[in-house]
């Protein structure tokens, strides 16, 4: 039995590690990273499990700043600019440090290099970890419509079809991107024609009570980033000699410019001016801001997640290469859906995970086992992850087994090895399958919530969809409902599959437009 004290410990060295990496302490600033798995709980399938179908939902790739943060990065410049001083230690770079956007019209909000390596990476991670698409197969991904979004998706197509050479064959191993319309609020649903709510990967831009609570993570970021940048700036500017000196405001510049000046142009000099403590507080203010504001303490996050999770969990049990009754389409057996940060929390409510906790807003929770982590989920190109697996328990009664191959046919199947008859030996059932699914966020196994008897904590299938129709139906609400859109009338206010509360684009042909992603 694994104590409490002791799981303490190999949860602090897994997640701090030897060597303190502030990247890995950026929250959403940060570049892609594993979460760190639980002890015991490796990232690795069970023994004995085949994962037969995934759903993923990803954050779109590192990209350059906002506009709105690029006016502060611009104004930390010029501060630094127009101010004569003298830098000691880690601030003698600032002198010469010059804005990592060097093309203001092009760069600002789109994706950076590291964001397109992140992508291409995961689509050649994701092809050899399934195997699921064979040689000069095609492949469908599905994408909201901002273009930092449909340039994630275009580039991990690209990495998971970088296989072979089918440049002379124009019909095979294409990628396919479906782009789909972001949600509509009310008000826009009633002049549309081909809008959305629900069935989108963008649902809570619909919710007005979402968005009402949602402006509660920014309040506590705020408050609790109050209680320690003023400190910090004092600390920082004891560097500093002359007329340059550096409140709260700039401190949260410097912080975001170490994750984003890594993932531009490789430069870290701004993740060395702060201590392994300032960049918790940093942290931990980012862990607010999406605790409180899309995450579990919204109280409306999880009705704008639970469509996505009802969806996954209904082509879950009708299995591989079959669609839901009515379906027009049946989706492949990797499903990749593309979004932002801000559509992954509600997941994570939805399915009831990481919210045991009530997270202070004056200081900083510093238990090791505290769960809700914002790097560990919404760091660029983050993702929650829906396996469905096979598992095979060998029988109790074959300890004594070998694996038989018959001449000129591939594969094998487990015998008893005191059957002597090689020829024709007697082969019967020796494994009883059963069905799994498991969760990931960021690479790394979560529990599922007192559904979590199967090999390496999964939850039985039966279990899992029993859960999702049920208790979870009932915790998150009707969609429509909740976020007070059933009165609403116009033609863009049903969606583009004909319900408001479902995500039916993943088995509608037809709903968004889709592009032939080139990989000449």
């Amino acid at each position: 039995m694994i104590t409490s004290s002791l799981v303490s410990i190999v949860l602090l060295v897994s997640t701090f590690g030897a060597a303190f990496d502030p990247l890995k302490h950026s929250g959403n600033a940060s570049p892609y990273f594993d979460a760190p798995t639980l002890p015991g709980l490796g990232s690795e399938t069970p023994a004995g499990c085949v994962v037969d179908q995934a759903a993923y939902f990803v954050r779109h790739g590192s990209r350059y700043p906002e506009p709105g943060s690029f006016i502060g990065w611009q104004d930390l410049f010029w501060k630094i600019q127009n101010a004569t001083f003298i830098a000691h230690g880690p601030l003698t770079f600032l002198p010469t440090w010059n804005l990592p956007v060097d093309n203001v019209d092009h760069q600002p909000l789109f994706l950076s290099s590291t964001g397109a390596q992140e992508s291409f990476d995961l689509g050649v991670e994701l092809r050899k970890r399934y195997e699921f698409t064979t040689g000069g197969g095609n492949f469908t991904a599905w994408s909201a419509g901002e273009q930092r979004v449909v340039d994630t998706a275009t580039y991990f197509l690209r990495g998971y079809l970088s296989d072979g050479n089918y440049l002379s064959d124009p019909s095979l191993n294409r990628g396919h991107l479906v782009v789909l319309p972001d949600s509509l609020t009310a008000d826009q649903a009633i002049n549309a024609t081909n809008g959305t709510f629900a069935d989108s990967l963008t649902p809570s831009a619909s919710c007005p009570p979402y968005t009402v609570f949602s402006n509660n993570g920014s309040v506590a970021a705020s408050t609790f980033r109050a209680t320690y940048q003023n400190r910090t700036a004092a600390r920082i500017n004891s560097f500093l000699q002359g007329n340059l000196t550096f409140d709260a405001t700039d401190i949260g510049v410097m912080q975001d410019l170490c994750g984003f000046g890594f993932e531009i142009n490789g430069d870290r000099r701004f993740c060395d001016i702060f201590t392994d403590e300032e960049w918790l507080d940093y942290e931990y203010g980012d862990d607010l801001n999406y605790y409180y504001g899309s995450g579990p303490g919204n109280p409306i996050s999880a009705v704008t997640g639970y469509p996505w999770i009802k969806a996954i969990s209904d082509l879950f049990e009708v299995g591989l290469n079959n669609t839901v009754s009515n379906g027009t389409l049946t989706p492949p057996p990797l499903i990749m859906g593309f979004s932002h940060d801000n559509n992954l929390p509600p997941l994570v409510s939805a399915l009831e995970l990481w919210n045991d906790t009530i997270l202070s807003l004056t200081q900083r929770d510093t238990n090791p086992l505290r769960q809700f982590r914002s790097g560990h989920l919404v760091a660029f190109r983050g993702y929650l992850a829906l396996e469905r697996l096979t598992c095979s328990t060998p029988r109790p009664d074959l300890d004594n087994s070998g694996i038989f191959h018959q001449a000129g046919v591939l594969g094998g199947a487990v015998v008893n090895s005191n059957d002597t008859a090689v020829a024709s030996p007697n082969i019967s059932s020796t494994t009883i399958p059963k069905l799994y699914v498991r969760v990931r966020a960021n690479n790394a196994p979560i529990p599922v919530p007192s559904c979590s008897s199967g090999p390496g904590q999964t939850c039985p299938l039966a279990q899992f969809i029993e859960k999702v129709n049920g208790p979870l139906a009932n915790s998150a609400g009707d969609f429509m409902e909740v976020c007070g859109l059933a009165n609403v009338t116009g033609p863009g206010v049903s969606g583009i599959s004909g319900n408001g509360s479902s995500v039916r684009f993943l088995t509608t042909k037809g709903d968004g437009t889709e592009i032939i992603v080139g990989l000449n």
